[in-house]
């Protein structure tokens, strides 16, 4: 079975991949004249700004949506196994990603935006890839097969969030929760099933209540212990930065031998950690309530900043100032060990192990115990946010089924299949809870990567109207008044709900205007 997804992951992971995420980030900031650095006062204003409704929540709500899928074990476990097998170098492409992905996160989510529609069962904004990709070309001769794309991408969603990805989580929280307090990994699994079955029976508005309180007090506790331990190790920052961009570019005598190496792993855990191109931030960012949306493309670029300039940054420093990991060729434990590659013995697994040991070099046996308690919240927020995504697919897969056109077999329809998806997720964790380490990141590696050769190939054909959506936000910024969206003005074809937005008579959803 290992040989089996290995084999698959290698197809799915090709340097065709890595490169087309870099390519096409590179394109995207180009296009939009570097957006991620001149709007960031915006994003910051946008992010803390915004309204709510009965139907959508709030941009606060939206990004904490995104990051409780953003931030998880990748954050930490992923971080380690870059730094392993990519070398210290691998945290370089992790930001390059990251200040790339920025702008590809804008698109894709002003995308999600444009095209969001209206649940039929909930009464919920749903939208992501599957929507813009079947709606956005409608109007033209190409619409049967972006239909069948937008299709295709739903059933991978599903696929991936709902059985594929949650496994790579369970198996690092229940990991670190083995190193911290050794309790059997089947009550980890079941712990983590019983409160995620709690939550996601709630629906979205659950989902971003417990998402929005829960992750930023997290994800700042944790940035906030691991700078102490990096401050504390301050005088080691400037030859981290060094070994860092030398590993990066094959300057460093150590890691030289594996700049590509550094490359792919840095890419690809930038991207399993920030999730820029991968589609899933879209999904988020549909279900706010906005007047505009670029506005929750700003929102969702900051969130890639956020997760990886900051938290994934906090991971790789406190790793590399303690010393706390090792370097191996090859791409697998079983490689040899570089000699200059970190300090730690040999019997310390890859993964949050090392995290784990870094903080230990600060507060000797309590390390284990936070990064446990941290990744026990990153972890289970992210299978959350995983369970929202393959819902919002599920529901447009029965959408194109007939269900939409009987009431109540529409209704029947969308509560079995629900309630089918929410076993298949709960399966997921306990199996990737008892799972080796080696076979749930393949699996997840495989999601993450299937998703986004579908997306990013996507937004490259659809990107139009989202650049249209952007010169007209800066064109009202400039102007002094709070943007609205009006696509018939702006030549977009497809943006039902936008279209009818201002007629509708239901006040409770519609924002207030500045």
């Amino acid at each position: 079975m290992a040989e089996f997804l290995d084999t698959v992951n290698g197809y799915v992971w090709s340097d065709a991949l890595v490169y087309l995420c870099l390519a096409a980030g590179i394109y995207f900031s180009v296009r939009s004249r570097f957006l991620q650095l001149r709007q960031v006062p915006e994003m910051i204003r946008l992010m803390v700004k915004g309204e709510k409704s009965a139907s959508g929540v709030s941009s606060f709500q939206a990004l904490a949506i995104s990051l409780s899928g953003r931030i998880g074990t990748g954050n930490i476990a992923g971080v380690a196994t870059a730094i392993a097998f990519g070398g210290p170098g691998a945290m370089f492409w992790m930001w390059a990603m990251a200040f790339l992905g920025a702008s590809t996160s804008f698109v894709e989510c002003t995308l999600g935006q444009i095209y969001k529609t209206r649940d039929r069962i909930t009464g919920e904004y749903r939208g992501g890839p599957a929507y813009y990709l079947s709606r956005a070309m409608a109007h033209t001769k190409a619409a049967p097969a972006f239909k069948v794309y937008g299709f295709l991408f739903a059933g991978v969603t599903v696929l991936s969030c709902g059985v594929l990805l949650p496994g790579v989580q369970s198996n690092s929280m229940v990991s670190a929760m083995q190193q911290a307090w050794e309790i059997s990994e089947w009550v980890g699994a079941a712990g983590a099933a019983l409160v995620l079955a709690v939550v996601i029976v709630g629906g979205v508005k659950r989902i971003a209540a417990f998402a929005s309180v829960v992750v930023p007090f997290m994800a700042v506790g944790y940035m906030l212990v691991a700078l102490i331990v990096v401050v504390v190790d301050a005088g080691e920052i400037p030859s981290v930065l060094t070994t860092i961009f030398g590993a990066a570019f094959g300057t460093g005598a150590a890691f030289g031998a594996i700049i590509g190496a550094a490359v792919m792993w840095g890419v690809k855990r930038g991207i399993y950690s920030n999730e820029a191109g991968q589609g899933n931030g879209p999904h988020a960012a549909a279900a706010a309530e906005v007047s505009h949306p670029a506005k929750q493309g700003f929102v969702q670029a900051f969130a890639v900043y956020f997760d990886t300039l900051f938290v994934c940054s906090a991971t790789g420093f406190l790793i590399l100032s303690t010393g706390a990991y090792r370097v191996f060729e090859g791409g697998t434990a079983d490689g040899a060990t570089l000699a200059d590659g970190g300090a730690l013995p040999s019997d310390v697994a890859v993964g949050p192990s090392f995290v784990q040991v870094g903080f230990d070099t600060l507060w000797s046996g309590a390390g284990s115990t936070f990064v446990a308690v941290s990744l026990a919240f990153f972890c289970l927020t992210t299978i959350i946010a995983y369970y929202y995504i393959a819902e919002t697919n599920l529901r447009f897969l029965l959408d194109k089924y007939g269900t939409a056109t009987i009431p109540f077999l529409r209704r029947s329809a969308g509560w079995s299949a629900t309630v089918v998806l929410q076993a298949l997720i709960l399966m997921s964790v306990v199996v990737g809870a008892v799972s080796t380490a080696a076979e749930a990141w393949a699996l997840g590696d495989i999601g993450v990567g299937l998703m986004a050769w579908l997306n990013i190939v996507g937004i490259l054909i659809l990107q139009q109207p989202a650049y249209k959506a952007l010169r007209d936000y800066e064109k009202q910024q400039r102007a002094g008044v709070d943007p609205v969206f009006d696509p018939k003005s702006l030549g977009i074809a497809g943006a039902t709900f936008w279209e009818s937005y201002e007629q509708s008579s239901d006040k409770e959803r519609a924002p207030a205007r500045a």
